[in-house]
Formats: structure tokens, sequence, C-alpha cells
């Protein structure tokens, strides 16, 4: 297969741009701004020489540095026959294993090509135009790309569009799907790509020895949804062949706008990471306000990129655009072992950033922190920039409140004020019912979803897709540090970081020069003041055996589900198990339903506020089993309002784990984590 018709085709290598590639340069007369380079290696370097002298160099380059190759090969598609690989069943966020099996063989090409073949099945058949290809930069991440982009030009898949340094974040993928066309700009719902695969196992650890993911999402930028994910799933089970060709690596640090013609019909343009996710959130908020009120004497911030994909997009927004110093970030620097961190964005794992915000492994104030030293706002980012961790000077708020307390300000956030207020907002289920309290006083659709971001997708496009009621603005959130709304379709860390400064800066507007600013602490407690306190916290017992965790599941499920509560005594402290429920979804939008998603124990206080205990096997894990216990006590008596959480909710904690065995079942006396 040649590209030019006529000519012995080769390989030069361009130096002076391209680091790792070999390169044919294309003439002038086929390029646009940008160089478009040929990966093809063929024969005869004389033929290079003769042909490139018919044309006069670009932009006053020579072409001096050209290496040539010899070595003989074309781009031909080749079929690769392969086997089926058990244990591709995607979870609530993609499919996750230890990079090691990633790095199998045929492993990401099996995953790939049946994800291809699913995706031109729900297109009725035809092949998909434009894809998105990008990662959290995690190891492995670069040597994905490659078979990837590989595998899509091999199926016929046009226009690949890979990120400069092949890093994004997801919520910035998601972007790129609903806004960029061929030019780079767009608007909401102008995006041309049909998809994206993204590289990433989020919030769990990078490295040798580590985790490693691929997702997809599908043309509005949500995440793939079930009945896709179980399709790709039988699809890998049936495999018999993979399309893939033989071509040189794409240089992903080459300039934006560079292109790489793998086949005659198949390009990858390395985009600009950053352009269309800066155009999201400038659709969202009053960035020169941020950058006043980023300028007041005694407002600071301090955000940790925990060396995730994030990092580079919070110096963008915070230090370029909103003009904060350099100094406000820390651990900014994407690494592909997040620097030996586990980059999930909770009390435990992001410890440097709770001391410096003057807090202790609970969350409780450290009382020797003077709080006049300590920023005005921290926040955190996961490894691929789509949770968050919001916390005050000596405060922290957890992600339940962090909801509540922004659907409640949503005057403060100018993608919401512009339209009147909020339209529906969304929880999962194990997230604390702080939200729905503020939805109904304020007169707003709420809804109780299953984990997973992909569950609030069909809310969020039900006029979009379903010519359905239209609930955007929308806000919507889960119990894992997710918080986000209708601008992409997934979470966003640092949108949640935009709406908590533009929340202090409404706030702050009658506050003077010179006066103490109104802190994260006070808006908080004003809040539980009116409606009331759900503390709240989790349990994550990681690395369970999964026989073991099943068995705890099986006891809930047979014990108090489908057993009788009503014999069973209130505990020592008085707390009563009230009733015990499986929770079910049907979907409001297209009517699909999903079961088994979690089991809830409702008890009561001898006070008589409610309280409840949620139990569910985590989706996100690449080994073993991850029991979450979620702990949630309303308190209406505002003089209660100070306790620590861990201390409101140890009685119930300590009923919980007695009635459904734990330690007796897992060998497990505390859990991995509380956050």
């Amino acid at each position: 297969m040649k590209f030019i018709a006529a000519t012995t085709a080769v390989t030069a290598s361009l130096s002076a741009s391209i680091s790792q590639s070999e390169a044919f340069a294309r003439p002038a007369f086929l390029t646009s701004s940008s160089p478009t380079y040929f990966l093809q290696r063929q024969a005869d370097g004389n033929a290079v020489k003769s042909f490139l002298s018919l044309f006069p160099s670009r932009g006053g380059a020579t072409y001096t540095n050209l290496q040539m190759s010899t070595t003989a090969s074309s781009n031909e598609v080749i079929t690769v026959a392969t086997n089926p690989i058990e244990g591709m069943r995607p979870g609530t966020s993609g499919l996750r294993k230890k990079v090691e099996v990633w790095q199998g063989k045929n492993y990401v090409e099996n995953f790939i090509q049946s994800l291809i073949d699913t995706a031109v099945d729900a297109n009725g058949g035809k092949m998909l135009d434009t894809i998105v290809v990008a990662g959290d930069g995690r190891y492995y991440n670069n040597e994905a790309i490659q078979t990837i982009a590989r595998l899509l030009a091999a199926n016929g898949i046009q226009n690949i569009w890979i990120p400069q340094h092949g890093i994004m974040s997801t919520p910035a993928v998601s972007a790129v799907i609903r806004r960029r066309t061929s030019n780079g700009e767009g608007k909401d719902g102008d995006g041309e790509a049909q998809g994206g695969i993204v590289l990433t196992a989020s919030h769990n650890p990078g490295g040798p020895g580590e985790d490693f993911g691929i997702k997809y999402n599908e043309g509005l930028g949500q995440p793939a949804g079930e009945e896709f994910t179980e399709a790709l799933y039988k699809t890998t089970l049936a495999i018999s062949s993979y399309k893939t060709i033989e071509s040189d690596d794409i240089d992903l640090t080459a300039p934006v706008g560079t292109q790489y013609q793998l086949t005659p019909t198949s390009t990858v343009t390395i985009i600009d990471p950053f352009k269309n996710y800066l155009d999201a959130l400038k659709s969202c908020f009053d960035f020169e306000k941020l950058k006043e009120f980023g300028a007041r004497d005694g407002f600071s911030i301090v955000f940790d990129g925990m060396h995730g994909a994030g990092g580079e997009f919070a110096k963008r927004v915070l230090v370029e655009e909103l003009g904060l110093p350099q100094s406000s970030l820390m651990r900014c620097n994407p690494l592909p072992d997040f620097g030996k961190c586990h980059p999930d964005p909770n009390l435990t794992y992001a410890s440097e950033l709770v001391k410096k915000m003057g807090l202790i492994p609970d969350g409780s104030a450290d009382p020797s922190v003077d709080p006049s030293t300590i920023p005005a706002l921290g926040a955190a980012n996961d490894g691929d920039g789509d949770r968050n961790l919001i916390a005050g000077a000596g405060f922290f708020v957890t992600p339940s409140d962090s909801m509540a307390l922004i659907c409640d300000n949503w005057e403060a956030i100018p993608q919401f004020a512009s339209s009147g207020g909020l339209k529906g907002v969304a929880r999962s289920m194990p997230s604390s019912a702080a939200l729905d309290v503020v939805a109904k006083s304020r007169g707003i659709p709420y809804f109780v979803t299953p984990t997973g971001w992909k569950f609030f997708g069909n809310l969020m496009s039900s006029k979009e897709s379903f010519d359905g009621v239209d609930y955007t603005p929308f806000l919507c959130g889960e119990e894992s540090f997710g918080t986000g709304s209708d601008h992409v379709r997934e979470k966003d860390g640092l949108w949640a970081v935009l709406a908590w400064m533009s929340i202090l800066s409404k706030a702050n507007e009658g506050v003077a020069a010179g006066e103490p600013l109104v802190g994260v602490k006070d808006i908080v407690t004003k809040h539980w003041a009116k409606y009331g306190r759900h503390f709240y916290c989790r349990y994550d017992y990681e690395g369970v055996d999964s026989d073991a965790a099943n068995q705890v599941m099986d006891i809930i499920r047979n014990s108090f589900v489908n057993g009788d509560t009503s014999t069973i005594e209130a505990g020592e402290s008085g707390i009563k198990l009230v009733d015990a429920v499986e929770f079910s979804y049907t979907d409001p939008v297209d009517g699909s339903k999903t079961s088994k998603q979690g089991l809830i124990l409702n008890f009561q206080f001898p006070s008589g506020d409610p309280a409840r205990v949620v139990f569910r096997l985590s989706g996100t894990g690449s080994a073993g089993a991850t029991i979450r216990m979620y702990l949630e006590r309303y308190e209406k008596d505002s003089s209660k309002h100070d306790m620590s959480a861990p201390a409101a909710l140890k009685d119930l904690a300590e009923e919980a784990l007695k009635l459904v065995q734990m330690e007796k079942t897992t060998g497990r006396e505390v859990p991995t984590v509380i956050t």
C-alpha cells in the first residue's frame, strides 16, 4: 500500500520535531498549516532525496537532518488470529486490571477490537469516523495509545484525536467529545467525535505491579451504559481475530495540529488537551470575578494534583487563567506512578493536603494549628482528574455535604443562575440524603441512582437523546468524592473547586476590604443550622477475599433483607435495626432496570432520628474485592452539630459490623480506609 502514486515510499526521521518516530514529511501541497507525516517504512533512501528535491523546504526549514530508513515494511492492514481471554467484563467505570495483565499477549488488542465491534453494532453497523484516545498518564499509557491507534486505523476509523503528550483528564475528554470540531473549536453539542477511549484506572495506584484500565465514552461524552458494556463483554468471549497495521510510533510530544497518516484513510491528529475543556468551564463560571476574588487579602488556596492528569489542568486554570500563585499547586506534575502515592483524594491518601488544611486524619480540626495560618480553601484531584476533595481552614467538607451546599447556593454559579436555577439534581444511593433535603425545600426534582456516573447520563441527556423532560442545568454527585454538572458528562474535580470558589466569592460580596472573609466552615455550619446535619463516613475494606466478601453480602441479604428484622433487639447503645432493603433502580428516562445495587440497613436512634448503613461491593478494583460500608446519621439538634463524624457514627458502626459478622467472615478487625 503506497501513499503517493508513482513514488517509492520511504521513511524519514524529522529529528527536530519527532523524537521517537520515523516519518516522511508531507509535501507542501498536501498539507494544511500543520505538518502531516506518513508513518510508513519502505526501502530506497535515494528515492527520498530525489523526491524531496522536487519541493522547496517549508517555512525556511531544510531537510539536512532527515535520516533515511531502508527497513522494508508497509502499513497494510493485518488480520491477526487470537483467542478469547476470560475476565474482560467492565465494572462501574471500565475494565481495570493489574498492568501486567494488560501487557499480556493480545490483551489490549482483544479488548479494543471487541470495543470497536461493539461500537459499530451500536452505530447501526456503520464504522465510526472520529474517536478520541487519551489517558491519565499512568504507567503503560503511551504504549497502549500506540497499540490502540493502530487498531483504530486498521478498522477504518478516519480521524483519531490524541492530546499532546497523550494525557487528558477524564472530564476534558468528555468536553472534547461534546465540543470539538475538525478545526479545534466548537460549542457544547457541536462535537464531531463519536466516542472516546479513556486509559485510566481513576483513583487506583499506577506503576509496575499496580493498576491500568480502559473505559469507553459514547457520543454525548458519557460513560458507556450497561447495555453497551454487557455487549462488549459478550464480544470479548467470541473474538477470533483483530485488525492492526505495522507502523512507527506516533510522537505524542509533537506540536498541536501535527497529523500522522497511518493509512490512506486514517489520520491521527495531535490536539490541544486544554482548549475545549477550558471553554466548557468558562461557560459555567465568571472567570473575571473569580480572578478578582482570588486576589483578595485573606484568600488563598492549595490544590493537590496527586501527580495525576488533573494537575496540568489546575495549573492552566488556577494559575494561568485566574492568576493564583504557582505556590497554590502541589504535586501537579503528572507521573506514571503518581509519585508512589495512591491518587485517591480522601482523608487517608491526601494526608499532606489534610495536614496543610489544619486537619487530623479523621477530618476534625487540629487544635494545635492556628487557623489564621491555614489556606482558605483546599482541594485535591484523583488520578484522572474527575474526583475532588474540598476543605476549608480546619474544616473538612464531606462529598455529600458539598453537593447539598452547591445545590443550595446555585445563585452563586453563573451556569445555574443564568437559567433561573437548577432543573434537576441526582445522587448515587450510598451518598447521604443531604442533597434530597435541599432539593425538596427548593422545589428541585431529585433522583437517587446506582453508583456509576453512567446512570446520571440519561438524566442529563433526557431532552437531548430521548426528547424527554429537560433537567438541565443539572447537578449530580456520588459518595466517592465525585461532583459534576451537565457541562460535560463526567464528574469533574476542577469544576467542583471553581464552584466552591464561586460560593465563597458571593458569600463575601458584602465584606469590606480588611475584614475577615466568610470561610468554608461559616457557610457549612450555617447550612446545617437550616437543614440539619447528615453525619456521614465510609469504611473501605480493600483486597478482601472475593468469596468472603460475597458471604458478607449473603448474610445481609438472607438474614435481614429476606429475613424478619422485627425480632432483632436494640443494641447496648439503643440503636435499633428497623428494616433492610436491596436497592434497585428503574431509569425514569428509558425505563431500563438495574438490580442488586446495594444493601441498606435502616436504623433508628433513641432520639427518634433516622440512620442507615449501606453495604456494596465496589466495581472499581483490579484484584480481590472491596467492601464499602457507608454510615449516615441525621441530627437535627444544632447543639450536636460540632461532633466529629467518627464520634457521632461510632456506635452505629459497631452495631452494623456486629450484625453482619464482618470480622468473623473476612478476618478484618479494622477497615483499610475511613473517609
